[in-house]
């Protein structure tokens, strides 16, 4: 698993192994591996042209150490210095040693560079970039790489909230821990590949988010025993679609065939639909409670101004998913009540509507938005979007790694509720079936667009679900 720690929770780490450590040496180990991820990004290190942008402090010490190194190794290494007054002293003097200069010609360095390293601000900066780095920015070849130091300079580490103009790097290099921002868009899209580096930092055990990984995946998704049935295996039901969306219904029966329950109960005006495309589900006229034995309902896509059957399914004392028209007749003391789990599943815009926010500040602050959510309607909350986030009242809150924007596609929402209202019918718990559902339907994503990517439907998705298990399994 992959997971992210605060920027306070890293200070104190640091703090704590500094003080054992002789002076300088945190700052070398950061260093010597931020020069060998240069050096891998530049292929070819001797004659290649390498301009630092160095702010204050430490991180800029690290540029200017790093820069040293690559320096030895026959760089050309200039370094730009931000705040002149300010700048790391020691790592200039280690740059100056190792034949790196002080540009005296900023524009002029950044536009021949080969590599760019973005040491302007550390984790601990807050807002964009001030101006005269902006402009530099501006300057960058079309060909150079861009490698940012801990972070790219500009982006909230703790957020993922980018307020200003900020860095967009080809390659983020972080030391001891990785930072919430870096997993969490509008950061993340900034921050291109990541390579953490240890330094040997003694973290807590509990982080502020995480990422599955394919071995988490793989030991949380249900198999079925030798004396399973498919009751045993756990039955869906699923209260979907309308006369004016009969194809809701089909997609979402579609995941929670495919999300390893044993059966699916479908209850809704679109039965004839379902049954023509998936004979195995069972199908009711309704109500709900009236449709037989469930282990989870899924309710909303594509129900319309319909609102009657969600007093019954939230009713019921089994765990239910709630998405798209559902969430529009929710209220914090509906969920509250409620005894069993309770997993809410909507996009910006719906979040949007039940904060009674803009839609673009859930947007910029999705971090902070997911989890409030969470603790205002007392659930577990999967906001979709370019990052998927799972989060429960309390705890770490697990970011999607899988998602591709090949899923913008209209329909793919209800594959995503089915397969996860599927998973939890099979016992496991929300935030992990949540979780896993969004990995699985990202991977399934993923092979319906294929290795350079191609337009796909939700249909496809659905369909590469089989395939995203295997991916997870083999």
């Amino acid at each position: 698993m992959r997971t992210a720690y605060s920027v306070e929770n890293v200070r104190a780490a640091e703090r704590e192994l500094m003080a054992r450590l002789p002076e300088g040496a945190l700052m070398q180990r950061a260093a010597a591996g931020l020069a060998a991820a240069c050096g891998e990004l530049l292929g070819r290190v001797y004659g290649s042209r390498v301009t630092l942008l160095v702010g204050s402090g430490d991180n800029g010490g690290d540029a200017l150490y790093a820069g040293a190194r690559l320096a030895r190794r026959g760089a050309g290494v200039v370094a730009v210095l931000l705040s002149p007054e300010r700048a790391h002293q020691g790592g200039l003097a280690a740059l100056r040693a190792a034949g790196g200069r002080v540009s005296d010609d900023a524009r002029r360095d950044v536009a021949r560079a080969d590599l760019v390293v973005d040491g302007i601000v550390g984790i601990g900066g807050k807002g964009g970039l001030r101006h005269p780095a902006a402009q530099l920015l501006g300057a960058v070849r079309e060909s150079a790489r861009v490698v940012a130091v801990d972070l790219p300079s500009g982006v909230d580490a703790d957020s993922g909230e980018v307020a200003g103009d900020a860095v967009r790097a080809d390659a983020t290099v972080t030391f001891g821990a990785y930072k919430p921002g870096l997993l969490i868009d509008p950061a993340r899209e900034r921050a291109g590949a990541l390579r953490l580096v240890d330094i040997g930092l003694a973290l807590p055990e509990d982080a502020q988010v995480e990422a599955l990984q394919h071995a988490d995946v793989a030991e949380l998704l249900p198999r079925p025993a030798a004396e399973s049935d498919k009751y045993r295996r756990g039955v869906v039901g699923v209260v979907a679609g309308s006369a004016r969306y009969p194809g809701a219904a089909v997609l979402a029966v579609a995941g929670a065939l495919r999300g390893g329950a044993g059966a699916v109960r479908y209850v809704g005006p679109a039965a004839d639909a379902v049954l023509a495309r998936f004979p195995e589900t069972l199908v009711h006229a309704g109500p709900p409670d009236k449709a037989g034995r469930v282990q989870s309902w899924v309710i909303g896509p594509g129900m319309g101004e319909e609102s009657g059957a969600l007093e019954d399914v939230l009713a019921a004392d089994v765990p239910v998913l709630v998405d798209a028209d559902g969430l529009r007749f929710l209220t914090p003391e509906r969920v509250r009540r409620r005894t069993a789990g309770t997993l809410l599943t909507p996009h910006a815009g719906e979040a949007a509507a039940l904060l009674g926010r803009g839609r673009e500040e859930i947007e910029r602050a999705r971090l902070r938005s997911v989890r409030e959510l969470a603790e205002r309607y007392g659930a577990t909350v999967l906001l979709k979007g370019s990052t998927t986030l799972v989060a429960g009242e309390t705890g770490p809150v697990r970011v999607n790694p899988t998602g591709t924007s090949w899923l913008a596609t209209a329909g793919s929402g209800d594959v995503l509720s089915g397969l996860t209202g599927s998973l939890l019918a099979t016992g496991l718990p929300p935030l992990d079936a949540g979780s896993v559902g969004a990995y699985l339907h990202g991977l399934a994503a993923r092979r319906a667009a294929g290795p350079q990517g191609a337009p796909i439907l939700a249909t496809d998705v659905a369909e590469h679900l089989g395939e995203a298990w295997r991916d997870v399994l083999d």
